[in-house]
């Protein structure tokens, strides 16, 4: 009997790693594109523009689980107002980036956020981290120095708009774990949806140019990848817990060198993949200490349980 029951619950996690894979195929061809717009148009212009197809994309799921008023009820509604607000600033800095920095590195520069979320998580949610943890996080900061040392990657501004694009992002997600306490993720992902949509369109609109056919096209193209990679990862999320498939999204790494390589004629140079590789396995080996803290957090709440 338990056969039976495992079996599909294996092939819906095997679809789930699929789906993830999939998602981080469309969101780097996402940034592919909008590497190719930026350096014609405004990175507020773009980011504009991709956000009116995900907000939209956003509330038609949210108004499928809740209605829109009753969703907006949060019982922490500045950190969800600060939550979009971090939004918006990872995806304007990593559009800024996206100008002059190459997408491998600038992809091996940005991994940095898981361990960026766990050095916040200490004085933001109390968190306590070993000295296992704090030295992967160490061995994951010296890979991105590698990456940025001398004569690596141009020392110009789209290098310090990566490292904001990942702290504000890693900032996103310890402020998400923050009001997952007390709001639902419909709440979450309408003031996402809405703050975003207010806070890309009040400043993208000063940047505004006209724009041929052929570049809203592409730009039609980036708002299709964007909710697309949004529909599967939930699809992906339903199948399996996050922590089984969050290491994949590394994936992004060498996927963003082959896109880098193929559309631009660049490639990362062996140091900078040296240093990426570096960062990678820190995260991985902090991603593997957490999960295996909640397991033991789970099984001893089990055990108190049984007991009781």
């Amino acid at each position: 009997m338990s056969a039976i029951v495992t079996e599909p619950q294996q092939d819906a996690v095997g679809r789930a790693i699929i789906l993830t894979l999939v998602t981080i195929g469309a969101f780097g061809i996402q940034d592919a594109i909008s590497k190719l717009l930026v350096q014609d148009y405004s990175p507020f212009q773009i980011t504009m523009m991709r956000y009116w197809g995900f907000a939209v994309f956003a509330l038609i799921l949210v108004a499928r689980q809740a209605p829109l008023r009753q969703a907006l009820r949060s019982r922490m509604p500045r950190r969800q107002v600060l939550r979009g607000l971090l939004l918006m600033v990872d995806i304007w800095t990593f559009g800024m980036a996206l100008r002059t920095v190459p997408l491998g590195e600038l992809q091996a520069i940005v991994i940095v956020y898981p361990l960026l979320v766990t050095i916040f998580a200490i004085p933001i949610l109390g968190e306590k981290v070993g000295i296992f943890r704090f030295a992967a996080v160490s061995v994951g900061f010296l890979g991105a120095l590698v990456i940025i040392r001398p004569g690596g990657v141009p020392l110009d501004w789209g290098v310090g708009f990566a490292l904001i694009s990942a702290a504000t992002y890693a900032l996103y997600i310890v402020v998400t774990r923050q009001v997952s306490t007390v709001d639902s993720a419909a709440t979450s992902l309408a003031y996402s949806a809405l703050v975003g949509l207010v806070l890309s369109g009040a400043v993208g609109v000063f940047f505004w140019q006209p724009m041929g056919w052929g570049d809203f096209a592409l730009v039609a193209l980036t708002m299709v990848t964007t909710c697309a990679g949004h529909g599967l990862m939930v699809f992906a999320l339903s199948m399996a817990p996050a922590s089984t498939l969050q290491p994949f999204n590394y994936f992004s790494l060498p996927w963003a060198i082959f896109l880098s390589a193929v559309i631009f004629g660049h490639w990362i140079d062996p140091v900078s993949l040296l240093g990426a590789t570096v960062i990678a396995a820190a995260g991985l080996v902090v991603m593997a200490r957490e999960r295996a803290k909640n397991a033991s957090i789970l099984t001893k709440a089990a055990a108190v349980t049984g007991r009781e």
